[in-house]
């Protein structure tokens, strides 16, 4: 087995409400945790259906 996913913000988003998500990317895999529950739950998408979720999300 690799190494476990390194695990970060995904960029100066100014999460001042608490409400942050961790990014941890793979070739194969890219990692979603929340950043206040890091033994929380996570999610993992396939970096084609994240590259798709992103805009949808960032549309508010």
């Amino acid at each position: 087995m690799g190494r476990p996913a390194v695990h970060r913000p995904p960029g100066p988003s100014g999460c001042d409400d608490n409400s942050c998500v961790e990014l941890a990317p793979t070739p194969g895999t890219v990692h979603v945790r929340d950043s206040q529950d890091v033994e929380g739950p996570r999610l993992a998408f396939a970096p084609d259906a994240w590259a798709r979720f992103v805009p949808y999300a960032s549309e508010g």
